[in-house]
């Protein structure tokens, strides 16, 4: 079968295979993610707004795209890039083909090409602009299409919730003596306690597990639009106040920044991944981009409080400048094991604290659910 689908670099280089989902031309961020499993949550993380992901792993579809797994309601990601893609799925739990749903939300996407030698590009020369396109298409076309086309900076505003919303905890027969019951994916029941506690999560492309995190923790969550004022916040009388995940570079989410500040010390706050960019750059740190960001299910990273290691699920472009801490009233709390980079950050005095990775772990090791047991503390 003759090739009918292309990746052009901004370098130059080319690689060609076939297409699958939309036929469309793009021009993202070329990323990789080494995660073994878990394709439809990343494909559906907003965190990937305009990125063309890069799959390690080399058998991609082959379970399908199940309802109850999505991580947005709109998926944004720029395209996906595959070595084997199956369009023949065997779950019992899959309701459409991955190339149904990538094509239902205009994301192309190119498989049968040599993954492992485009990984290692990205890895040596770092995250560059691609564009995925027709095989005809010139090397010379291509890289004037690249030139002209600058990946936008609306990222945030894209992805995050235009209006207030709520989820709540539900309570149902199960409710006992203080304790609910509910059934969650996977078939196990989990028990918490109902808190009455009320969070405010402002939503920078917040991942739906972080919402059900909080919930199943007993927390009342409303969720706000990411350029919501800390006056609108506090109107809403919370206990604590969560900041999402989010793509882009977080200097962009300048309103987000100006709400946090004038919330620290106010209520509790916890960040994950851009929520911790955001809260460190409150603080005034700075951020820098990395040269291929992490993505993954397997990043150890070390809490320097406790010396345990923690095997982590990331996804981001972004750190924050550890010498620019030093200078803040934060204190860092934990560290990247393969190359030092900032993942956590805490003041204890106004119960405020952040991580880089991700928790709430769809997909993912769950090594780090003890956060929002330390942020479920601190609301009381």
């Amino acid at each position: 079968m003759e090739y009918n689908k292309k990746l052009i670099l901004e370098d130059g280089q080319e690689y060609y295979g076939y297409g699958f989902g939309a036929n469309e031309n793009k021009v993202c961020e070329l990323v990789f993610n080494t995660s073994m499993a878990g394709y439809q949550e990343i494909l559906s993380d907003p965190s990937y707004t305009y990125q063309a992901i890069v799959m390690s792993y080399p058998l991609i579809g082959n379970y399908g795209m199940a309802e109850d797994d999505y991580e947005s309601e709109n998926l944004t990601a720029g395209a996906l890039i595959v070595h084997e893609y199956n369009d023949h799925p065997s779950n019992f739990r899959s309701a459409a083909t991955l190339s149904d749903i990538m094509e239902k939300y205009k994301i192309p996407g190119i498989y049968g090409l040599d993954t492992r030698k485009l990984v290692r590009s990205i890895r040596d020369y770092g995250s560059r602009k691609v564009l995925i396109t027709d095989a005809s298409t010139t090397k010379e076309e291509g890289i004037e299409i690249l030139k002209k086309t600058d990946i936008p900076k609306d990222a945030v505003s894209k992805v995050s919730c235009q209006h207030i919303w709520k989820s709540r905890v539900i309570l149902s027969n199960n409710f006992v003596q203080g304790n609910a019951k509910e059934s969650v994916s996977g078939g196990f029941t989990q028990e918490y306690k109902w808190h009455k506690k009320h969070i405010v999560a402002i939503d920078c492309g917040m991942k739906k597990n972080i919402v059900l995190s909080l919930n199943r923790l007993g927390l009342d969550v409303t969720i706000v639009p990411w350029n919501t004022s800390a006056k609108e916040i506090m109107d809403l009388r919370p206990d604590g106040v969560f900041i999402s995940n989010g793509p882009g570079d977080p200097e962009d989410a300048e309103a987000t920044i100006a709400t946090v500040k004038e919330l620290i010390g106010k209520f509790p706050i916890f960040g994950i991944c851009l929520g911790h960019q955001i809260i460190s750059l409150a603080y005034g740190a700075k951020t820098y981009k990395l040269k291929f960001g992490h993505r993954g299910g397997n990043h150890p990273v070390k809490n320097l409080e406790t010396g345990k290691i923690e095997i982590t699920s990331q996804n981001h472009s972004y750190a924050v400048d550890p010498e620019s801490v030093k200078d803040t009233k934060l204190k860092i709390t934990h560290m990247n094991i393969l190359d030092n980079t900032v993942e956590g950050v805490s003041c204890e005095a106004d119960k405020v604290f952040s991580v880089q990775y991700h928790p709430e772990s769809a997909p993912g090791p769950q090594d780090s659910r003890y956060l929002f047991d330390k942020f479920l503390n601190m609301l009381s």
